[in-house]
């Protein structure tokens, strides 16, 4: 098990709401997006599968430069696959949005 942390500053409006997508098992994860107590975004993701740091860095990269939003995100993943996690993130958003 692998823990890795992020942080993506200056996030330029407040979420209000909690999301909760997906489900730990064989080659999948969850996501857990709350609203940030600080104005910045923060990510923690716990992973099955140590050594991929710049791999999920390259996903989070990606999606902020999209995403605005100040909120934490928690991510418990069992293998899920970069293309996966990108869904599962725009699938949070989304039910935040509604």
């Amino acid at each position: 098990m692998e823990k890795i942390e992020f942080d993506y500053p200056a996030a330029k409006r407040g979420i209000t709401k909690r999301a909760h997508v997906g489900v730990v098992g064989s080659g999948d994860m969850e996501i857990l997006l709350e609203p940030s107590t600080t104005e910045n975004a923060h990510v923690s993701i716990t992973t099955s599968v140590n050594g991929f740091r710049e791999t999920w860095k390259s996903v989070f990269d990606r999606f902020f430069s999209k995403f605005d939003g100040a909120t934490s995100i928690q991510i418990n993943d069992a293998g899920a696959t970069p293309g996966s996690v990108l869904l599962r993130l725009e699938q949070a958003v989304e039910v935040i949005e509604q």
